[in-house]
């Protein structure tokens, strides 16, 4: 999430009432998480596991629980809970907005968009031309959608991430500042959930075909000319490559990235990064031609058993 103006490190420490190491002046450009991060951004980190990661990323301010030593050219914000301030902050640049009727007037709808009854449009939401919203889709603040887009009934666009930190009390939710971008040609089934981005976007690329009740989580982009069947679920910050197919119910966990031209069949688990051009099977999947091999040596096992047993009965 970049800020609406430039802000300097003593600002910020002012918000979030934090210490700070580094020069007064020190520019602030924005917020986001580890892997979107750039110049001038805050990152946050809690634990000394990925303290290295932090200090080491594109971010040039880090919000951290402990006084260590500041890499050339970047500053520190000292505090006793980066999660919570992280949060102070996205409340502060990024606040709830109450919606004042279903269609809010900061929309903006193209020429030729039909929007049917029960349809809810948060703030500042933006849909482009020759659009068809069916009802009772809901679609929160900040969300872009461009150009000869589908979007059938019950689906919502730009609900929170689902990021929470555990506690003694109980778990404790990341505010979520970012929104979703739907690009043109894109189809969305019905009763489908795509999550907004933490700071930054949830993308779904051009062309794009989405069946009923997928899920797509925070930060996740999704390329063009995607296929992905009915129940997927894919968890945030995963990249997948152009022209992918899903197959129903496949899995896809936090991270991973799905190269170009993959095709991964249904009820499939994927369990890391899947390289561009092949197929997949499996849970764990694996490349589709091994896993039906050994499905088929696997079929072949209680023949082999009755086989061992007849041997070791004529000894």
């Amino acid at each position: 999430m970049k800020f609406p103006q430039e802000y300097t490190l003593k600002q910020i420490a002012t918000i979030i009432n934090s210490t700070y190491v580094g020069d007064d002046n020190f520019p602030v450009l924005g917020m986001n998480e580890i892997h979107v991060v750039n110049p001038g951004d805050i990152v946050f980190v809690d634990h000394p596991k990925y303290y290295d990661k932090a200090l080491n990323s594109a971010a040039t301010v880090i919000l951290i629980n402990k006084e260590v030593e500041c890499p050339q050219g970047k500053a520190l914000l000292i505090s006793d809970d980066p999660f919570r301030d992280f949060n102070k902050l996205a409340d502060y640049f990024n606040p709830f907005q109450k919606a004042k009727k279903a269609i809010n007037e900061s929309v903006e709808i193209g020429e030729g968009t039909i929007i049917q009854p029960n349809v809810f449009l948060g703030n500042n939401v933006k849909i482009g031309k020759n659009c068809i919203i069916h009802p009772n889709v809901s679609i929160y603040d900040g969300t872009e959608i461009g150009d000869e887009v589908i979007i059938h009934a019950n689906t919502i666009l730009g609900a929170d991430a689902f990021y929470y930190k555990k506690r003694p009390e109980g778990y404790d939710r990341l505010k979520s500042s970012g929104n979703v971008v739907i690009e043109d040609q894109v189809e969305i089934g019905a009763a489908c959930t795509i999550d907004r981005g933490v700071t930054n976007s949830t993308r779904i690329g051009k062309g794009t075909k989405i069946d009923n009740q997928v899920h797509v989580g925070h930060d996740t982009v999704i390329g063009k000319k995607c296929l992905i069947a009915s129940q997927t679920g894919i968890a945030g910050c995963v990249v997948m490559e152009d022209e992918v197919t899903l197959w129903g119910q496949v899995g896809i966990p936090n991270g991973i990235t799905v190269g170009k031209g993959v095709q991964v069949m249904a009820q499939s688990g994927v369990s890391k990064s899947l390289e561009e051009g092949k197929s997949y099977f499996g849970s764990p999947a694996g490349e589709a031609s091994k896993k039906f091999r050994e499905l088929a040596a696997i079929r072949q096992i209680p023949d082999l058993m009755s086989r061992v047993k007849k041997i070791e009965k004529e000894k």
